[in-house]
């Protein structure tokens, strides 16, 4: 029985491990993808591009908050929760201020039209 628990414990590590580096790599997909679009409308002098800007890197954030958040599944020792928690804090924080952010953005940008 305890063979099969360490067999499952370690399925679930790798699982948790793979879905983690999936939600990094999303953000960091989604990351790249706003700030090549974000930089091609600064070319082109469109309107709005702080508040695309924002919300990509918000958007981002969420998948790298998901990764962190599943990442506390496989946690073994206080430390490294203690760690996981103060990321996870620091990327709340960013995405509070993000979209406090767009809202002003959006705000500014109903008021021009």
């Amino acid at each position: 029985m305890s063979n099969f628990l360490n067999h499952t414990e370690l399925f679930l590590t790798y699982i948790v491990e793979l879905c983690t580096v999936l939600l990094e790599l999303l953000g960091i997909i989604v990351l790249m993808f706003t700030a090549i679009r974000s930089f091609a409308q600064w070319i082109r002098h469109k309107s709005g591009l702080r508040l695309s800007l924002a919300k990509g890197i918000a958007l981002s954030l969420e998948f790298k908050m998901g990764s962190e958040v599943l990442r506390t599944v496989v946690v073994h020792q206080w430390s490294e929760l203690g760690i996981l928690g103060s990321v996870i804090l620091l990327r709340g924080l960013l995405t509070f201020l993000i979209h406090w952010e767009i809202k002003h953005e959006e705000r500014a940008l109903s008021r021009k039209t």
